[in-house]
């Protein structure tokens, strides 16, 4: 059968598979452990002093299904969308690996009692108007981080004109037919809830250097700092008006000022402070002046950088310390603060000798540290590009992360 063609036609096999999974989530959902991660999340975004939450995400998926636990049963388009995201939550579940959700910039913990259907499945986006050229080369074909060598395609100030306003569409009637198919097939289960997007991965500076080169747009910030202002502001314009068509289209969950801005500037790292704040941070205030609070940063060290994000940021809750902050000084340079968003090196989960011993010593150290400047931390291990296909290194990982915070307070 072509499910494509007879899209509404959903075997009763796809239902049972899904119905199961489904009460799996509410189980979950409805823990005490789960409703202590969401108690916990609330008391970070408060400034509280509690126990590290530890967020586990951007994993290999690919390499994580060692007995079966992934593996699609469905035969539908829409069930094996929604088959693959509920095994996901259930396998971090039924592994310990921190706190049940995909991607916590966006979806703070824990999973509502609900089945969601994100309504950014259903929007098309033009974006900027210029697209990238590049080269790509593989060392795991499964695996889709790969490395990229992009071609310039932005020179000169004739050049930035090639940036377009964004044209935002919401395809109303496919969401509404799947959204009433979900509910068929959850029925009795779980309730479905429809939910528009609740934050954005802003980082124009990630974006344009793929069009500019990333030596080429540092050399011109010192040669041609106007040129370099213009870019950065024609941007910024862009993303604005991005932002207001889904306001106007009702696609937000809330109001921007419920929500969190959340953001980075990555090129910088190989910048000064002092051109961090002028190229990026006081251009990218326009943004984050929409959001109620904001988390900025991603792999850029900032440890040194704390007293610019203050200047710039309004609101401002949350800052990334990346693998490769100078520890000390950014725990004593937070303090508390804002939260202080750990994320540990994931090349250790690559590393040919696996030393559990040394990374319980290494984390131990780093939060007694981190306690000794009053620090509200979260831990986030993000952007596993390997674990060799062997996942048992990462659930050993998130046993010692469980450990190490239970000793935090």
């Amino acid at each position: 059968m072509d499910y494509r063609e007879n899209y509404e036609e959903i075997p009763q096999s796809d239902k049972e598979v899904l119905r199961e999974l489904g009460r799996q989530i509410v189980e979950i959902a409805t823990s005490p452990i789960n409703e202590k991660y969401v108690e916990l999340q609330k008391r970070i975004n408060n400034l509280e002093m509690v126990k590290p939450i530890v967020y586990i995400y951007e994993m290999p998926w690919h390499e994580m299904d060692v007995y079966g636990e992934l593996k699609l049963k469905t035969k539908h388009p829409l069930c094996r969308r929604y088959e693959g995201r509920l095994r996901r939550i259930i396998y971090k579940w039924n592994h310990r690996l921190g706190a049940p959700v995909e991607d916590p910039r966006f979806e703070y913990p824990g999973l509502d009692p609900v089945i969601v259907q994100p309504l950014q499945d259903y929007i098309y986006d033009t974006g900027f108007g210029i697209y990238v050229q590049e080269d790509v080369v593989k060392t795991d074909e499964r695996n889709p981080v790969v490395s990229h060598r992009f071609h310039v395609q932005i020179k000169s100030e004739e050049d930035i004109e090639k940036i377009k306003t964004p044209k935002v569409a919401f395809d109303y009637d496919r969401a509404e037919r799947e959204f009433q198919m979900l509910c068929d097939i959850f029925d009795g289960i779980i309730p479905v809830e429809k939910r528009g997007i609740s934050s954005f991965w802003f980082a124009p500076w990630d974006e344009l250097v793929q069009w500019t080169g990333v030596k080429e747009i540092l050399i011109d910030m010192y040669r041609r700092p106007n040129y370099v202002h213009k870019l950065i502001d024609r941007m910024i314009d862009a993303w604005l008006h991005r932002l207001e068509q889904y306001e106007k289209l009702g696609l937000l969950r809330d109001n921007p000022m419920n929500l969190w801005g959340v953001g980075a500037a990555q090129v910088f790292a190989a910048a000064s402070p002092a051109m961090h704040e002028e190229f990026a941070l006081k251009h990218e205030k326009r943004w984050y002046e929409k959001w109620g609070l904001n988390y900025y940063g991603c792999c850029e060290p900032l440890h040194n950088r704390v007293d610019i994000l203050k200047r710039n940021i309004p609101r401002l809750r949350k800052i990334s310390m990346s693998p490769f902050i100078d520890f000390d000084k950014a725990v004593e340079n937070v303090q508390d603060e804002f939260v202080f968003a750990w994320k540990p090196n994931p090349a250790i989960l690559t590393a040919s000798d696996w030393d559990p011993e040394a990374i319980r010593k290494d984390m131990e150290r780093k939060l007694k540290k981190a306690r000794e400047f009053n620090c509200i931390v979260e831990i986030h291990m993000k952007d596993i590009s390997t674990v060799k296909y062997q996942p048992q290194r990462l659930w050993e990982w998130a046993q010692i992360a469980s450990e190490a915070t239970e000793k935090y307070i």
